[in-house]
């Protein structure tokens, strides 16, 4: 058994709300250890020390889980910390814990109150070993941080005088729900000093970092003995170009410090905040590089690229990358900024593809889906969002469908059998609840009594998308059970193909989708082959899912909206497939078209007001200057940068052949266009770097392929198929 196991949780006999508590332990090693290991977790976010030194550069530590499941502890070498005579010093603050919607406390501990768990094992060359745990010989006091809170910030006093360390207390709390690290450590990443220092026609004086993160600020403080200086961080200008808070709701997203008349390194330790300006009140500013923002997210390594003749879609691909570093921080955030953040499973969903061809995320979301078992309802419904704040049953189709498109994308990325194995009953207890709750709906509820469709179940709808006339509207025009039954196919038809490769009896299932196509093209879709739901989404689940007995009608209804309109109307649930399915039915000039419309509605729009990160919604900010409302509104919120997927895959070709995984064997055939010059995407794989570029020449295109070894390639240009081989291909047609 694990060391930790043998050590006691602890807290401090008396804690006021809110403040960090500092837990201490002196201790002497023989000269001198050959080896040190500290295992270590807690009840809130801890920030650990030895003799002064940081145990980790990773930061709030242990993650977030679901506390009453799951608590990861993590393990460190700290040979090269130690001395003779030593001390071991763990702050922890109130980090996910600090809304007790939030964490189920136990009668033992409250969701304010933090704990701490640890075990420290010497080792000597002779093989003797000594263990120090976390018991009642640990003292506790209160820290300079008197105040911290995921929302609202931290304020941290100088004057403040640290009392006399007193006793812990030993609380039963469980062990049993203690587990190994999982995830990525959440690490600083990369430093950008302030751009721009400007005071605002109200007076506030503002620094613009010129790049929306996820992460804290760091600084020098100046100021007398009892002077407050407040860091606000927020997102946006005003179209006047004053300071814009309301969309971060309740969320204060504040950095307070209490001088002492010195000048300190200021640096926030038990919270982060998404932000692209601060505003500084109470200290002079000479200039915007005083100041400089931490980026902070999971460790996860780059491994996709692209670039393209056209700026506007590089800066795209620009914001698509850095919203998933400003939302892949432990957990798969929403955003990082207002009252929220949290793990939000359809945002997860419709991003997952592009997510693993742009970063390594095999072991975060491994850690994620971890904590998607955990809390998946005994019927098979997974929550809207994970972990959740509420004793949520979620079940909303595109949404809960994250137990069935998670796992079956890090397959087919990775090509690892023992991770969707793993998570092989997660996909089938979800697909099961659908069919479940479609044969027990009754006539006397006003709901069809069609066995196959997932009718009658709350849903989300297609979020944000603009086909109602009220353009603050969220739900979409789209019918609720078109898109529950459209994604009941298809999720079923991921549980089949994730059996097939496991070797699991599937017949069952294939008959159960047989039936729900059946039942789905009988209601929704009419005589002629179209949809009786009139909308981009309705057309694009559809031919996406292959939930039609002809392609044409539903390819030139898809089409004409698309026209009549003059850009996009989907919202969270069509939007990802849209310009696949353009591309599909043979309309890349349409696809390019959307693409490249910088206009509102479309990817582009916020590009030209000044956006570095995916917006929540299309119309954020309106090109009249004003904001959408402010209930939720969020300027980093990576969703929509869905669409890079098809940068990758369509643009620029790089696709796996059907029936295979983790990219061992490759079609590439991208979509050229007359609209660029030239467009290039790579994309770092377990068997090695996977290139495709295509650029104009005076005689035509010339394709550039790169196949690392070991793995199988072709091209498909111009109806003709080419066999490619290891390192550098290049065709000109």
């Amino acid at each position: 058994m694990e060391n930790i196991f043998n050590a006691s949780w602890i807290k401090a006999r008396k804690q006021n709300k809110n403040v960090v508590i500092d837990f201490e332990k002196c201790f002497e090693a023989k000269p001198f250890p050959v080896k040190a290991e500290l295992q270590i977790s807690a009840l809130g976010v801890y920030s650990c020390e030895i003799n002064g030194k940081r145990v980790t550069d990773s930061v709030l530590n242990p993650g977030w889980t679901d506390y009453n499941k799951r608590i990861q502890y993590q393990t460190y070498d700290v040979t090269k910390l130690l001395e003779k005579e030593n001390i071991i010093k763990v702050g922890v603050g109130i980090g996910w814990r600090f809304h007790k919607w939030y964490d189920l406390s136990s009668k033992i501990i409250s969701h304010d109150t933090v704990a701490l768990i640890a075990a420290l094992k010497l080792t000597y060359e002779d093989g003797e070993s000594v263990s120090i745990y976390t018991d009642d010989s640990w003292f506790s006091r209160e820290s300079l941080i008197r105040y911290n809170h995921m929302y609202n910030g931290e304020t941290v006093d100088f004057t403040f005088r640290t009392p006399k360390a007193s006793s812990v207390k030993c609380i039963p709390y469980t062990k049993a729900t203690l587990i190994p690290q999982e995830g990525e450590f959440i690490t600083e990443q990369e430093v950008i000093r302030g751009k721009k220092l400007i005071v605002t026609p109200e007076g506030d004086t503002v620094i613009d970092f010129g790049q929306e993160i996820t992460g804290y600020v760091s600084f020098f403080s100046k100021g007398n003995r009892g002077d407050e200086i407040t860091v606000r961080h927020f997102e946006m200008l005003t179209h006047e170009g004053n300071v814009y808070l309301d969309n971060l709701r309740s969320a204060k997203q504040e950095l307070k410090i209490i001088c002492d008349g010195k000048s300190h390194l200021i640096k926030p330790v038990y919270t982060f905040y998404g932000f692209r300006y601060i505003s500084v009140k109470g200290m002079e500013i000479s200039s915007p590089d005083e100041f400089v923002a931490i980026v902070v997210h999971s460790d996860m390594k780059r491994t996709g690229y692209f670039s393209c003749s056209d700026e506007m879609i590089n800066q795209l691909f620009h914001n698509i990358i850095w919203g998933q570093k400003g939302n892949f921080l432990d957990v798969p955030t929403d955003c990082p900024q207002r009252d929220e953040r949290l793990g939000w499973t359809g945002d997860a969903q419709v991003f997952c593809k592009v997510a693993s061809y742009s970063f390594n995320v095999e072991k975060f979301f491994k850690k994620w889906m971890g904590d998607l078992r955990a809390m998946q309802k005994k019927s098979g419904t997974i929550p809207s969002f994970v972990p959740t704040k509420f004793d949520d049953d979620g079940g909303s189709s595109a949404w809960a469908d994250i137990a069935t498109v998670l796992p079956w994308q890090m397959y087919l990325t990775y090509g690892n059998k023992e991770l969707l194995r793993e998570n092989y009953l997660l996909m089938k207890k979800w697909v099961d609840f659908m069919r479940s709750w479609a044969l027990k709906k009754k006539p006397d509820e006003g709901i069809s009594t069609d066995p196959y469709l997932y009718e009658g179940h709350w849903h989300f709808g297609d979020w944000l998308a603009l086909d109602l006339p009220d353009k603050e509207a969220v739900e979409g025009a789209t019918e609720k059970d078109l898109i529950g039954s459209a994604f009941f196919y298809y999720s079923t038809c991921l549980l089949i193909k994730a059996s097939e490769v496991l070797g699991e009896d599937c017949r069952y299932y294939k008959n159960l989708a047989k039936n729900i196509k059946r039942s789905f093209i009988r209601k929704y879709i009419d005589e002629n082959g179209r949809m009786y739901c009139n909308t981009q989404t309705a057309c694009v689940l559809a031919l996406h899912f292959g939930l039609f007995n002809e392609k044409e009608p539903l390819a030139k209804q898809l089409t004409e909206l698309v026209k009549s309109f003059g850009h996009l109307t989907t919202g969270f649930v069509g939007t990802p497939y849209l310009l696949h399915v353009l591309s599909d039915i043979g309309e890349n000039e349409l696809a390019y078209e959307l693409l490249l419309r910088d206009e509102f509605p479309s990817w582009c729009y916020p590009i030209t007001q000044g956006a570095t990160t995916m917006w929540e919604r299309w119309n954020g900010y309106k090109p009249d200057g004003s904001f959408a409302t402010p209930d939720m509104n969020s300027f980093n919120h990576y969703a929509y940068g869905a669409v890079g997927d098809w940068l990758y895959e369509k643009m620029c070709g790089i696709r796996q052949k059907d029936g295979t995984a983790g990219f061992t064997d490759i079609v590439f055939s991208p979509v050229v266009s007359d609209r660029f010059s030239f467009a290039e995407a790579s994309i770092e794989t377990a068997q090695g770097k996977v290139f495709s570029r295509w650029e104009k020449t005076d005689s035509g295109i010339l394709y550039t392929f790169s196949v690392p070894a070991g793995t199988k390639a072709s091209a498909l240009l111009g109806g003709k198929n080419y066999t490619l081989t290891t390192g550098i291909n290049k065709l000109e047609l």
